[in-house]
């Protein structure tokens, strides 16, 4: 680009105004005070809480009878003894992977709620969600609903009753807190035995020490914190942003039906006239619900939890004016667009991605209900000794050492014979358990409990030579008939390097 003479234009430069660089991180905090409200989904709400609040409390202190030598809680984590009880379920601790296919399950299932309906895990289920609508419960009942709670802020008076209200609202939020604490500590122990070990204090010292630290915990989420850890501290809001689709059914404003905004009578007067009239008043009920404090009319945002609170709302409003509800509702921007161009909306719940989710969820559960139906109630193990690997015997044989260990997952005493197969004229020994006439050894396993044995495994001279040799034990339980093998090896002096 040149000037009229033909010389190069020159743009001018001007100097910038210096840049304030000290900003906050993120966005200051603003008080939330949601306002109850009354509908469908508030009442949803109110009995998930109820009743996995009353699972969480009580179901410790649940019986389940599993014989005269096991615990009789119905859900136990046994730390001491590396038992974890699910009624008739008894996970060892070799069996973990069916803890690790639980949680693939959780994620599972996770997925395909929110390739469903969006965040409906966070806005019903979510123990962040459940205990902080709990507190807020509370507040309400102490301090009153959102006007009054804003009323009593802005007038910054501290009297007697305002006092008394903040005492009984924090005492009753750390009672909340501290049976929280509580009632997690009781499924690591028999609950009634623990209580009562609480209650005279003399409880394990980790007992104390865990209570008080998800009390804290509790007390802080769910009553201070509150949206800031949806905000900020949860990953999910990201990571569900890459795994939904524009199917999914979400907490949606319908602006093809709301906008434009105006005052009822202000629509009405303009439906009359054949303008346009949107049935949003701009009452900003949904905002004063809103656990988060999103005004749900902006579209989609991560502080959207998707509880349904402002649906009851906006409907509650629409009621009132003689509208039809649903101004806010589960919706799709697909059916958006689809309304504006005069189409039926669809909703699309059985797709691709749900039927992959739902599989997935069949199959592995499938597979582990299989695999804990039919798993084996008795199990081997064996180790080579590594130093000596074999031992040259008097008369000319050879002997490996192993260590074998036992499982009886019985809640019975059980005799256990153990074999050595694959070597011809081998002879087992075990430390301190005679041999049986047919060279097979005869071992009791106590219930529920492993045994760990010195067992030695030689051959005669004749065939000290040899190389080394895949061999297996074999464990059979003399009552019931089951077996369970371990594979190891033999090594001879042809072996030997």
């Amino acid at each position: 680009m040149s000037s009229a003479d033909g010389q190069p234009k020159v743009a001018a430069v001007t100097a910038a105004a210096p840049v304030d660089l000290d900003v906050p991180l993120y966005e200051a905090r603003k008080d939330i005070f949601p306002a109850a409200v009354k509908g469908r989904f508030r009442t949803i709400k109110w009995l998930i809480l109820i009743v996995t609040l009353g699972i969480y409390y009580f179901l410790p202190f649940l019986r389940w009878d599993r014989g005269p030598s096991a615990p009789d809680q119905a859900v136990l984590i046994d730390l001491a003894n590396s038992r974890f009880y699910f009624f008739f379920i008894e996970i060892w601790p070799q069996e973990l992977y069916y803890v690790t296919g639980l949680m693939v399950l959780a994620a599972l299932v996770l997925f395909l709620m929110n390739a469903v309906a969006g965040r409906v895990w966070c806005g019903y289920l979510c123990p962040q969600t459940v205990w902080t609508d709990l507190f807020y419960a509370v507040e309400r009942l102490v301090e009153g609903d959102r006007r009054e709670q804003i009323r009593k802020k802005q007038s910054g008076t501290w009297d007697l009753e305002r006092i008394a209200e903040k005492i009984l609202k924090h005492s009753l939020w750390l009672m909340i807190a501290w049976w929280t604490g509580g009632a997690w500590v009781l499924y690591f122990s028999d609950a009634p035995t623990l209580v009562g070990q609480l209650v005279r204090f003399d409880a394990p010292l980790v007992a104390y020490v865990w209570i008080a630290i998800l009390t804290f915990t509790t007390y802080a989420l769910a009553g201070f914190m509150r949206e800031q850890v949806c905000l900020y501290m949860c990953p999910w809001p990201r990571i569900q942003a890459a795994l939904t689709d524009e199917h999914a059914l979400n907490v949606t404003y319908r602006y093809d039906r709301g906008e434009p905004r105006m005052s009822a009578k202000k629509a009405e007067a303009a439906r009359s006239q054949g303008g346009a009239a949107g049935d949003c008043v701009d009452c900003f009920q949904c905002v004063a619900v809103c656990p988060t404090g999103v005004d749900i009319r902006e579209g989609m945002q991560m502080g959207c939890i998707q509880c349904g609170l402002c649906i009851d709302a906006c409907d509650n409003v629409m009621a009132k004016i003689g509208r039809p509800t649903g101004l806010i509702a589960y919706d799709t921007d697909v059916n958006v667009q689809r309304r504006i161009a005069r189409e039926e909306p669809v909703v699309r719940i059985v797709r691709p991605r749900t039927l992959l989710y739902a599989g997935l969820i069949v199959v592995i559960g499938a597979v582990m209900s299989y695999a804990l139906l039919g798993r084996a109630t008795l199990g081997v193990s064996a180790l080579h000794d590594r130093n000596p690997i074999f031992v040259r015997l008097a008369d000319g044989g050879v002997r490996n050492g192993f260590t074998v260990r036992l499982s009886n997952m019985t809640l019975e005493p059980r005799p256990m014979r153990l074999e050595i197969l694959g070597l011809p004229e081998a002879r087992l020994d075990v430390a301190g358990v005679p041999m049986t006439a047919d060279l097979s050894t005869l071992v009791e396993v106590g219930p529920d409990q492993t045994r760990e044995l010195r067992v030695l495994v030689s051959v005669p001279a004749k065939l000290a030579d040899i190389d080394t040799r895949p061999i297996r034990f074999r464990l059979t339980d003399v009552v019931s008939g089951a077996v369970a093998y371990a594979d190891d090896f033999f090594k001879g002096t042809g072996s030997a390097p």
